[in-house]
């Protein structure tokens, strides 16, 4: 989403003339979760000056409650009026990073330490990382409160069109909706699975496309409540039928242009590419944990699914956990197939950047290409392709994130303990639950 470079003036002057009655100051949470804090307009003044305070104490990953009072300092570059606005005006959205009281930026916002993570591939010599982000989601029809059901609202598949895909007047809505707020769709069409979705929108330098990720999110739920149904990023809400993904498509620049480009290299890339590219399987196990991080992501990452089971890489076939578009010049990039939507967008760009900039500075040769589809491979010849797996729950995904130290430097020590203590107890409490399936399979057999 191109962005504009507001100054404090400029917001003061769109605010009046639009009249915005209300600013909601968004930021985003250890576990992805946008969290905002709205204040009238009238208090405007105060916002643009960095003097709003909020509990930090009350967010999930945050701070203790001794140490609670947090500032939020709003990006300018992010003010957005949103277009459904409400019955007492228009309301208008800034994106924040947190701050202490001492003026220092905070370790535990996840935003924040993604700008740190490019200041530090800055200082390497690259100036852009650019994410290309492709989300799924379902819809689910709602019932007479209000609340969400498991009745799908269409039964297509992919790239169907009405009237088998009902959920087009909706997806058509959102797609009008982002484009609205600036979005450039590329394509947006009815996937696999029935009730499932995919709108791709243009690429951004990675700070940007993870904020939108995260607005992309709240304009979707938004618009699809308006149509009396449900969207929901969870990766596997029905067994039985594909779930959503989040490929993450991703290219590194230099002052020259694309780093990943070299028109006489093997297959159109350069040795830095192969390095990253590296650098991405190599830390693929510890980087599962961030990029699947709730224990229903592990319901998606199984055979017979189209989602991505092991660590291999292809510029040929759809298998792999990395795969290499066709397109080269400014456009060559790499896709991680891996991540779902329910990963906190800011993590797991830093952390996949960490991984691949390790594979640049340890100039890490990647194995070699799997062009063969990887789920008719039997056990040996997995392993005579070097071909392991990643891990099959959230539980072994977090050990090899304990594991793996470029990782837990790409999150910092505050949001690396936040995370690890937030999952740790997810799966705890996961593991105390006795499902349906266990009850129909064992309580009359024993």
């Amino acid at each position: 989403m191109a962005r504009k470079n507001y100054t404090k003036d400029e917001i003061r002057k769109i605010a009046q003339d639009e009249n915005v009655q209300f600013l909601r100051l968004m930021f985003t949470d250890i576990s992805g979760v946008i969290k905002n804090v709205e204040v009238p307009v009238d208090q405007l003044d105060k916002v643009l000056d960095n003097k709003v305070m909020f509990d930090g104490s009350s967010i999930d990953g945050f701070v203790r409650i001794e140490e609670s009072d947090m500032y939020l300092y709003p990006d300018l570059n992010t003010w957005m009026i949103f277009p459904w606005g409400s019955e007492h005006g228009k309301v208008a959205r800034l994106i924040c990073r947190i701050y202490n009281t001492d003026g220092t930026p905070f370790s535990g916002d996840p935003r924040n330490n993604l700008i740190r993570v490019l200041d530090e591939m800055r200082a390497a010599g690259y100036t852009d990382f650019n994410i290309g982000p492709e989300p799924e989601f379902f819809l689910f029809k709602l019932d007479d409160k209000g609340e969400p059901t498991l009745q799908l609202n269409d039964k297509g598949s992919y790239f169907d069109f009405a009237p088998v895909d009902l959920g087009e007047n909706c997806r058509r809505d959102i797609v009008l909706e982002l484009e609205n707020m600036g979005f450039e769709v590329e394509a947006s069409h009815h996937e696999v699975a029935p009730g499932q979705h995919e709108i791709d929108f243009k690429y951004a330098d990675a700070l940007e496309a993870a904020d939108d990720i995260q607005t992309f999110k709240l304009v979707v739920k938004t618009v699809a409540r308006k149509h009396g149904l449900h969207a929901t990023f969870m990766p596997k809400p029905l067994d039985g039928i594909n779930g959503s993904g989040m490929h993450m498509n991703m290219s590194l620049f230099h002052d020259k242009g694309n780093a990943f480009y070299d028109a006489k290299g093997e297959m159109q890339l350069s040795t830095e590419a192969y390095y990253f590219l590296a650098g991405l399987l190599n830390h693929a196990r510890g980087l599962t944990a961030i990029a699947n991080p709730t224990v229903n992501s592990y319901k998606r990452l199984v055979p017979g699914f189209e989602a991505p089971v092991y660590v291999a890489w292809s510029g040929k076939n759809r298998s792999p956990l990395v795969r290499v578009p066709a397109a080269r010049g400014l456009s060559t990039r790499l896709e991680l197939r891996s991540v779902d939507p329910t990963a906190n967008p800011y993590l797991v760009v830093a952390a996949m950047l960490e991984a691949g900039l390790d594979g640049i500075r340890n100039k890490v040769e990647p194995r070699p290409a799997v062009d063969r589809n990887i789920y008719r491979m039997g056990e040996d010849e997995l392993k005579a392709n070097h071909i392991t797996d990643l891990p099959s729950t959230l539980h072994n995904a977090l050990k090899d994130l304990q594991k793996d130290e470029v990782l837990r430097t790409a999150l910092g020590g505050h949001l690396y303990q936040s995370f690890m203590e937030s999952k740790r107890l997810e799966w705890a409490s996961y593991r105390q639950v006795v499902s349906q399936w266990e009850r129909d399979q064992y309580l009359e057999l024993y």
